[in-house]
């Protein structure tokens, strides 16, 4: 059995409140104040009414403004206001529903009308209450499914890049440092925490175009002909082909990565030899991650670099093949781009 609803009645005089005493008591928990201060303290008390009976006509305050702050305060607008006074006129119930009361009862009052408007009014906060919780518990699932999504994204993005990664290098922990590294840089130049992550998922698939290169060039362990080093350079137009066009804003950034990450600032780089900030600012971070993860990792046909020699080729190259803003940025951030390789090591996968 569900406990009984609490009414307060706020009103200065005795008699009106006994009126609306002997009608309600029969039904409900009430309490009483008997000017609108009163009123107000009791409402904010730790223990509110569910619906407020106040009267219009009061010294100090009168219900109008006892209406208005209890509007005002996040603890109380939410409580159901019925005016129960004397005064008919229009104006004044116009004024009493513009400030926030629910209803209007006039004086004398009529017991049926009165209980059968408390009842209404207290079912309608009932429902509305009921549909704020459902819409916070819908919202509460969504954000949840939503992360979970991302999540889900995340893992794929980070399968599909390790696919091309996993035919020349066998290492599982490249895309994700390429991932990190390119976040680091991104926050260093001051883009959003969206933009960051976009691009971070983006990194992951830089070079799925490796899965269109044959095996015989690609795990080459020695130098590559001039032939042999053009088929390669194709993983960049095979990837961006691979993912597509899509209306997806991060599949459309995947496609520009793969496409522009081994373009050069100097405009020699490939496929399509286009320079400076004509090259994405994607392809261009992409880039830097790419050359400095490469250079510090084992390969079998070359042993890691140390992350000083690496950071040093990266700031002879700014300007040449990389953007110089962007690896001045990158190597200003040489103690946290190491924590991420220790984060990261590579490890066989299989």
């Amino acid at each position: 059995m569900s406990p009984q609803k609490s009414l307060l009645i706020i009103d200065d005089a005795p008699k009106n409140i006994d009126v609306l005493k002997s009608i309600l008591k029969p039904h409900y928990t009430l309490r009483v104040a008997t000017s609108g201060r009163i009123g107000l303290q009791i409402a904010a008390s730790g223990n509110p009414p569910d619906l407020i009976l106040l009267d219009v006509l009061m010294p100090d305050l009168d219900g109008y403004a006892v209406c208005k702050l209890l509007k005002e305060d996040e603890r109380m607008r939410n409580i159901p206001v019925i005016f129960v006074t004397a005064r008919a006129d229009a104006k004044d119930e116009a004024l009493g529903f513009s400030i926030g009361a629910v209803d209007y009862i006039i004086k004398p009052v009529s017991a049926p009308v009165v209980l059968a408007r408390v009842a209404t009014h207290l079912a309608l906060n009932d429902r509305s209450r009921l549909l704020e919780e459902l819409v916070l518990q819908r919202t509460a699932m969504l954000e949840k499914r939503t992360l979970e999504l991302q999540e889900t994204r995340m893992q794929i993005l980070q399968r599909l890049g390790r696919a091309g990664e996993y035919r020349d290098n066998e290492t599982g922990m490249h895309v994700l440092r390429m991932s990190h590294y390119v976040g680091l840089l991104g926050r260093s130049i001051g883009l959003t925490e969206p933009e960051v992550e976009q691009i971070g998922y983006a990194a992951l698939m830089h070079d799925i175009g490796k899965i269109g290169v044959p095996d015989h060039i690609l795990l080459k362990p020695d130098k590559l002909t001039a032939a042999e080093f053009d088929i390669v350079k194709q993983h960049c137009q095979i990837g961006a082909d691979i993912i597509g066009f899509h209306e997806s804003p991060l599949l459309q950034l995947c496609r520009t990565v793969a496409l522009t990450h081994h373009e050069r600032w100097d405009g020699a780089g490939y496929p399509n030899r286009i320079h400076e900030a004509d090259i994405p600012l994607a392809g261009r971070m992409t880039a830097i991650a790419d050359i400095y993860d490469a250079l510090t990792s084992a390969r079998p046909y070359k042993n890691p670099w140390s992350s000083d020699r690496a950071l040093d080729l990266i700031a002879k190259e700014a300007g040449h093949a990389l953007d110089p803003s962007l690896a001045g940025a990158f190597i200003a951030m040489r103690r946290d781009i190491e924590q991420v390789a220790l984060q990261f090591p590579d490890f066989p996968l299989h």
